[in-house]
């Protein structure tokens, strides 16, 4: 039983980092999104704006699949508080846990691969 207690802490503390991160990175693309609507303000430049335009896309689609993260670890920690603390650690939650830790891994890599790419824009236009 202590075992049990002490993963589902465990767990816990995972969904609670993932839920700071997703909630800087949603911020975070509020903040890009900003300097790209300063961009469009002074630029002239038709292939500059259709980066832009792009870049726009992205950044909503990034902040969907935020929500989306969101709403899972949400659940997730639901499902863990009203976990029935005699259900095998084995089972059920440790399969969820599994696949949205990989989600959360995919996530962050594009993320990161996405930012890369706007502050090399950014660098080029400014």
């Amino acid at each position: 039983m202590q075992t049990k207690l002490m993963y589902l802490s465990d767990l816990k503390f995972n969904i609670d980092t993932w839920k700071r991160e997703l909630r800087f990175h949603f911020n975070e693309m509020d903040t890009f999104q900003e300097k790209l609507e300063e961009i469009v303000k002074r630029e002239q430049d038709p292939m500059v704006l259709v980066k832009l335009e792009v870049f726009q896309n992205r950044i909503m689609i990034e902040k969907d699949a935020i929500s989306k993260l969101l709403h899972r670890c949400r659940n997730k920690m639901a499902n863990i508080i009203n976990a029935d603390i005699n259900e095998n650690i084995d089972g059920r939650l440790q399969n969820e846990q599994n696949t949205l830790k990989e989600d959360m891994r995919t996530y962050i890599k594009l993320h990161y691969e996405l930012k890369e790419e706007m502050m090399d824009y950014f660098l080029e236009v400014l």
